[in-house]
């Protein structure tokens, strides 16, 4: 899950990057305190190991040539699978099996709807807690399309750090923006470009599910008074609590057990804003749907079972009148 506004990937500070070397051998720089490795930090590094197996998969979802490289410059995830024959038990692992392979498909997904976003008119796309995303790099964008990144400047120094070593290079404009999304992120987005008369994608991958109902109910506000006709939003939500059976679920236990990561100690449990209703409200229309719905549309990814964690997950796709998704 990539990081979260009010949680966002710097905030929980684990361990600096001792021994994570970079390609030329040595480390990275800025190593205390990027936030990559403690707290919600973590989960970033677990999705971009996800998509690393994905990548490598025969039937993937989603590529992602970059996602591995993240995974083995932090001490903290150097030791996990990037390649599905590194996964103890394979497709039968409940992190790297199932639950990676629901990350896979949530990128090819919204891949694909930033993409279909783009060229229906979207000029501008906005990552909300980009994290490890490489979408700037990987998707094969519609010329002229503007890529903004919202982080905190240390993880953002982390991905740089990676990325320059590979000399990567973006298949659009790429614009990161090195500020906390507790702080004054709107006149940062501004201040680099951003036009909000002009149509914009924006993305919450695996945001809400962290934020506090306040901060969901800003972020909604916010999107929709930036957004021009046209524009569109995705999202991720959870449908309310879950059952004592779901949070014994196999797939948080093996996230404990296995990397150190307790999702439910980091999903916020305060009742949840409607923000599908409020978004209705404003004139938006909406199409929710639960990942079973494209694992049935690509014929591969997660299946539903009993007291199954990924069962109360939506996505969530918006938009204003201009366009549609």
């Amino acid at each position: 899950m990539e990081p979260v506004i009010g949680l966002a990937v710097g905030l929980g500070t684990g361990p600096g990057l001792v021994g994570a070397p970079n390609r030329r051998g040595g480390r990275v720089p800025g190593a205390q305190n990027t936030g990559v490795e403690g707290g919600v930090g973590l989960t970033a590094l677990m999705v971009a190991a996800a998509r690393a197996i994905e990548t490598h998969r025969p039937d993937a979802l989603a590529g992602d040539a970059y996602a591995e490289h993240f995974v083995r410059a932090a001490g903290a995830s150097a030791a996990w699978p990037v390649r599905p024959a590194e996964v103890p038990d394979g497709d039968a692992n409940p992190l790297w099996g199932r639950l990676g392979r629901y990350f896979g498909l949530r990128t090819r997904v919204l891949d694909d709807f930033l993409v279909r976003s783009a060229h229906a008119g979207a000029r501008q796309v906005v990552l909300l807690g980009a994290g490890l995303d490489a979408r700037a790099f990987r998707l094969d964008w519609p010329p002229g399309r503007v890529i903004y990144e919202i982080d905190r400047d240390g993880v953002l120094a982390f991905k740089h750090h990676v990325l320059d070593g590979l000399a990567a290079v973006p298949t659009a404009t790429r614009r990161p923006i090195a500020v906390d999304l507790r702080d004054d992120w709107i006149r940062s987005l501004v201040s680099t470009g951003f036009d909000p008369t002009v149509p914009t994608a924006w993305l919450a991958e695996g945001l809400l599910l962290y934020l506090p109902p306040d901060a969901e109910r800003r972020l909604i506000d916010t999107v929709d008074r930036l957004s021009a006709d046209g524009s569109t939003l995705a999202f991720e939500v959870k449908l309310g609590p879950e059952s004592p059976e779901v949070r014994a679920s196999p797939v948080y236990v093996a996230a404990r057990q296995q990397i150190g990561v307790d999702l439910l100690a980091l999903f916020d449990g305060e009742p949840r804003p409607d923000s599908v209703g409020d978004l209705r409200g404003r004139g938006w229309s909406t199409a929710i749907h639960t990942p079973f719905d494209f694992t049935r549309h690509h014929g591969r990814g997660p299946r539903p079972e009993p007291n199954d964690a990924l069962a109360s997950n939506r996505w969530v796709f918006a938009n204003k009148p201009g366009t549609h998704i």
